[in-house]
């Protein structure tokens, strides 16, 4: 019997490594997906194929996209500053339609592949306000696959993973450490140096702090020095 594949959206963070890390002590044979979409933390690109490689992906692929051409978020337009204090609402670091376009890329390439389940690092619980993290928003996207393929029109059923939906960032950490993942190859920063230094600042610099912090587990992150 083959072994059942899965695509993973990877970005070099923290909770998308965990779930390349997690289909992978599945039994997946993980097809891992990023995209070049004209973010500011370009380096999280590097971290994600630094994590496929060390964590047995088949096959990584990079997806160049512009949303730049549209803009409307701080990680895609340099004339909007990235908040480095907790803001209420939905934050300016939300990139439009960001999860959709990404999945709707990965849900093709599974397609393609013969996947039946895409994994994805979304978040409900320690996240930043995004609407494209909740619940709600990836049950509605499972059915539109189901009804927009062709392997949903042929009966076989797409799922879309997502383990740590309602996870606390320390759980997430907890578990990938248990699972063998080196965080110190991640990024995870909103406005990373070249290097993939983090500023320690952002509003994903403090969850992914107070995470390692809360699970009792030295933090391995790179920070830029003061």
């Amino acid at each position: 019997m083959s072994q059942k594949k899965a695509v993973v959206l990877v970005s070099g963070g923290l909770d998308s490594t965990t779930v390349l890390a997690i289909a992978r002590s599945e039994g997946y044979a993980c097809y891992s997906i990023s995209f070049d979409y004209g973010q500011r933390h370009r380096s999280e690109l590097l971290a994600a194929e630094r994590t496929a490689k060390v964590l047995g992906a088949v096959e990584h692929k990079v997806i160049k996209l512009d949303l730049r051409a549209i803009g409307g978020s701080a990680l895609t337009d340099d004339s909007i500053a990235v908040p480095e204090e907790e803001t209420g609402g939905i934050p300016v670091t939300y990139v439009p339609a960001r999860n959709t376009v990404f999945l709707s890329i990965a849900l093709g390439w599974a397609e393609v592949l013969g996947c039946d389940d895409i994994f994805i690092g979304v978040n409900a619980v320690d996240f930043s306000g995004y609407p494209d993290c909740r619940p709600e928003y990836i049950a509605a996207y499972e059915v539109m696959a189901n009804l927009a393929t062709r392997a949903g029109a042929e009966g076989n059923k797409l799922h879309i993973r997502t383990p740590l939906i309602h996870l606390s960032k320390a759980d997430i950490i907890k578990q990938g450490v248990a699972l063998g993942v080196d965080y110190g190859l991640t990024v995870s920063c909103y406005q990373a140096n070249d290097q993939g230094e983090a500023c320690g600042k952002c509003d994903s610099c403090r969850l992914r702090k107070q995470g390692f912090v809360q699970a009792g587990i030295a933090d391995p992150t790179h920070y830029q020095s003061a």
